[in-house]
């Protein structure tokens, strides 16, 4: 049945009672403060959720320690979940469907303009007039702009896709940053090299490093996962590794070929930014493979490159930074299709209220859980 006409309205002010709450880091070494926010500015196009689940990324973690620049006052978060309360005008989700009021949602970490270059290309997370979820200077009229907050404003241009009401929260939040660019790794690399019957390295059992087993496994490949965590090597096992080496251990690559009766590595997605890593992916992966770097996403060493053999051995290198909208919809789907096959809701620890934000935080960089929830309604 036919949609009836609506006709477009240039903006809406939404009114929150009680209004929303967001979080606001205002520099390494003090506490977040939360402040009040009773309403909304929406403008053609754009979206507002109640968040269900938030987690903490790495990248959270390494930019309230300092580790890593971004502006202040500063509303951090951009791995979440929620429900729309509010949108403006005719929204669509990836897929091309309308979206609705109380659609369960997952959406980008970024909004597109959707007409410069490099949209045009098929860049939109490197759009000229980009704006990202939990990175962005905090701004009157834009104050729900991270996820650490009960609701999240989303501008027009952002990816979103409608998701099951049977999946976790706790497995859901993620995807908007490590699953999808786990996805997004596979699926490079697939571009060059076809994952059924392959033998890939993932060096790096975080998030993105274990989801890239399971995406990488279930597409039929033998995955390898290099971790200097034990911990980390046994949650491999779980999402489907063929095998588990300590890197610091000499010899260990090639022993886990010969064990696979694999001649040499097709693939190497480096999750782990690790400068050792990075090295041993360019000098370990065999003729026509493809090295997938994901994981250098902060200032570190140079890496000397040798030219010569990357010629010869036809290798590809590949640079993965963030994804694209259909990335977010295949991360999705995978997680609805396979997930119960994983543990990912066991890598997400206990939630913590908004409140607590600064305790879940020094939870994360203490490397207890693989990812730590905040929960807005607790």
């Amino acid at each position: 049945m036919a949609l009836p006409a609506v006709a477009p309205v240039a903006s809406r002010d939404v009114h929150l009672a009680p209004p929303a709450t967001a979080m606001v880091w205002l520099g390494p070494g003090r506490p977040h403060e939360a402040i009040a926010v009773p309403g909304v500015r929406m403008a053609q196009g754009d979206v507002l959720v109640e968040l269900e689940l938030s987690t903490v990324c790495g990248s959270d973690v390494h930019t309230v320690s300092g580790h890593r620049k971004a502006p202040t006052p500063l509303v951090l978060g951009h791995e979440y979940v929620g429900r729309i309360v509010a949108l403006l005008d005719d929204v669509r989700s990836v897929d091309g469907r309308r979206l609705a009021l109380g659609d369960r949602v997952v959406w980008s970490i970024m909004a597109s303009c959707g007409q410069c270059d490099r949209c045009r290309r098929g860049l939109p997370q490197k759009c000229r007039e980009v704006l990202k979820y939990g990175h962005e200077r905090l701004v009157a009229r834009w104050e729900l702009s991270g996820g650490f907050a009960t609701h999240v404003h989303l501008r027009a241009g952002t990816a979103i896709v409608r998701v099951e009401e049977s999946v976790p929260a706790a497995v859901l939040a993620p995807a908007a940053c490590a699953t999808a660019t786990a996805w997004a790794a596979v699926d490079r690399a697939a571009d060059v090299v076809d994952v059924d019957g392959a033998t890939v390295l993932v060096t790096g059992a975080g998030l993105i490093g274990l989801t890239a087993t399971a995406i990488a496994t279930r597409a039929g490949a033998r995955v390898i996962v290099a971790d200097p965590d034990p911990g980390r090597r046994a949650l491999a096992k779980s999402f489907g590794a063929a095998a588990m080496i300590d890197p610091a251990e000499t010899g260990a690559l090639a022993r886990a070929l010969r064990r696979l009766r694999a001649p040499e590595l097709d693939i190497a997605i480096e999750a782990s930014g690790a400068a050792a890593a990075v090295s041993s992916a360019l000098d370990e992966i065999g003729v026509g493979g493809v090295v997938v770097l994901v994981g250098s996403v902060s200032p570190g060493p140079a890496y000397a490159l040798d030219a010569e053999r990357t010629v010869r051995n036809l290798t590809t290198v590949r640079g993965v930074h963030n994804y694209d909208p259909q990335d977010l919809a295949g991360a999705i789907r995978f997680l609805e299709e396979h997930a119960h096959r994983y543990p990912f809701a066991q890598l997400v620890g206990r939630p913590h209220a908004l409140s607590e934000l600064d305790d879940a935080l020094a939870r994360a960089a203490a490397g207890t859980d693989v990812r730590v929830a905040i929960d807005p309604r607790l």
